[in-house]
């Protein structure tokens, strides 16, 4: 009796999460033989044990099912309420759709804002980026230089590549239009690549490596490892030897400028507000319409923003979009952080993420778009490349993602934890852990120096070339100084891993790094 009373509360307890199981169950026990009375009465007792919360339809869906439709005609109030429903969920759809795009222009935008426009402006990290410049998820460890392109303003646009300089070029959806340096068509030895609007019908000139943008946009990302201790005196003269400038000016191209970007306080991150799709409306109307926009175009048509057409929303819709905003960026913030996103798990029995587990960058599966992966992607970070996706002993870099500690809970700024890295980090080049804000992505502002930390420091290892790193709102006892990175308290935080020149043991998972150890 027992057991089967147990088999029946198994079979039901798989999907009980659905809210469609009860109504099912239900049915299907009508129809069965009266031999199977003897379980139908045990499937209704393990229904009626079940937490009611579990089987219960959310309020508010309910109320929607309920809406009076007279004759099969909606009333006045029923048509009002669905249609505010349904364009609330095609703002949130929006936001989600386009987040790797207003990622590039917040970016933009707010580059701009605190070093000026302009292809020919290019600002250097030359110290370091630290997190007083708000960008999501970037890389205190190397230097950072980044410029963007407006090719309907400027046309063909040529950049000039100095030997031995690594970057990456995307469109302002971030797809990728080339990687640059030793992985890119140069191969570390410099050269001119030209890159066109998506609409241009000209000659092509030859002696470029040219490439088409599908949008008049482009983001132009380089970085360099830091020289011997740690100075960046060398890459940045080898940023400082890059020109940009359009090809129509290459006779008398634009003087470029290089301001330091670091110490300098400027906000590169999207709103998450109403303001979000004033943005949006913004990027539409600059932007190159692509035929494979076209169905999320009409979503956006639906809530005012039109390519050609003033974006004027009335109260009503600014109070749509508003809540559509905030609640999109939640849904992102759930997806990501709420183990929704299949297969990520690097090992099975560690809280270890993989950032971008996809085969193809464009986020395009044999059938689909996997647009889940590519909000996980975005509400995080930005720039993408193939290399990213390549799995390449010794070349490229690995970035595993934690946001949860041993115990399954997320990573806390006001507790205390200790993070064990075997010995012989698989990294060729170096490796880094690096703490960011849960809320923004940003760089922590813990107070010190850089939120990162890793095998270029003086870091105190131990007996057996393991090294034990801690983190929280204060020194633990015992822990070396060398080896702490300070927490916010009630600020949640997450750390990516990078790996440069990720070794094999990196890849077949003899080398694996603990997680992370809550203290108290």
């Amino acid at each position: 009796m027992t057991e089967l009373r147990d088999e029946a509360a198994s079979r039901l307890t798989l999907d009980l999460r659905q809210n469609w199981t009860r109504f099912f169950m239900l049915h299907i026990v009508r129809i069965i033989s009266k031999e199977q009375l003897f379980m139908r009465t045990l499937i209704i007792a393990a229904l009626a044990l079940l937490p009611a919360a579990s089987l219960a339809e959310p309020e508010h869906w309910t109320q929607l099912r309920s809406m009076p439709f007279p004759e099969k005609y909606p009333t006045e109030e029923s048509v009002e309420v669905l249609y505010d429903e349904m364009q609330f969920h095609r703002a949130t759809q929006v936001v989600l759709w386009s987040l790797p795009a207003m990622t590039l222009l917040a970016m933009k935008k707010g580059s701009e804002a605190e070093f000026g426009e302009g292809s020919n402006v290019f600002p250097i990290w030359k110290d370091r980026l630290s997190a007083e410049t708000r960008v999501s998820t970037p890389n205190s460890d190397l230097v950072y230089g980044m410029g963007y392109l407006d090719l309907q303003k400027d046309g063909p646009t040529v950049i000039e590549v100095p030997p031995k300089l690594q970057g990456i070029l995307d469109d302002f959806w971030h797809r990728p239009l080339t990687d640059v340096g030793f992985v890119g068509p140069d191969q570390g030895e410099g050269g001119n690549y030209l890159i066109l609007p998506p609409d241009y019908e000209g000659e092509v000139p030859e002696g470029y490596y040219t490439f088409t943008s599908d949008t008049y946009n482009v983001f132009v990302f380089w970085r360099a490892f830091l020289g011997e201790n740690r100075s960046t005196d060398e890459a940045v003269a080898l940023m400082e030897k890059t020109r940009i400038y359009p090809l129509s000016k290459k006779d008398n191209p634009p003087k470029m400028e290089f301001p330091n970007g670091s110490g300098r306080p400027a906000d590169m991150l999207y709103t998450k507000d109403y303001s979000y799709f004033e943005g949006l409306a913004e990027f539409v109307e600059n932007e190159f319409v692509g035929p494979e926009d076209m169905a999320m175009r009409g979503l956006m048509a639906s809530l005012g923003i039109v390519k050609g057409e003033p974006f004027a929303p009335d109260e009503r819709m600014q109070k749509i979009l508003s809540a559509g905003a905030e609640v999109g960026m939640k849904m992102a913030h759930a997806l990501r952080f709420g183990d929704k996103l299949p297969n990520t798990k690097y090992y099975e029995d560690r809280n270890w993420h993989n950032v971008l587990n996809v085969e193809d960058v464009s986020f395009n599966e044999t059938t689909f778009r996997n647009v889940d992966a590519q909000v996980g992607m975005f509400i995080i970070g930005y720039s993408i490349s193939e290399a990213m996706v390549l799995n390449m002993v010794g070349k490229g870099s690995k970035y595993p993602f934690a946001y949860k500690d041993a115990d399954g809970n997320y990573l806390s700024g006001g507790a205390s934890y200790r993070l064990h890295l075997p010995a012989d980090v698989p990294a060729e080049n170096f490796w880094s852990i690096t703490l960011y804000d849960a809320e923004t992505a940003s760089g922590l502002q813990n107070g010190q120096p850089y939120p990162s930390i890793g095998s270029n420091d003086d870091l105190k290892y131990n007996d057996d070339g393991s090294v034990d790193l801690y983190f929280g709102p204060e020194l633990p006892d015992g822990a070396p100084e060398v080896n702490f990175l300070r927490t916010v308290p009630e600020k949640g935080w997450f750390t990516l891993m990078r790996l440069y020149s990720p070794g094999e043991a990196f890849f077949d998972q003899s080398w694996r790094p603990g997680d992370f150890e809550k203290l108290n």
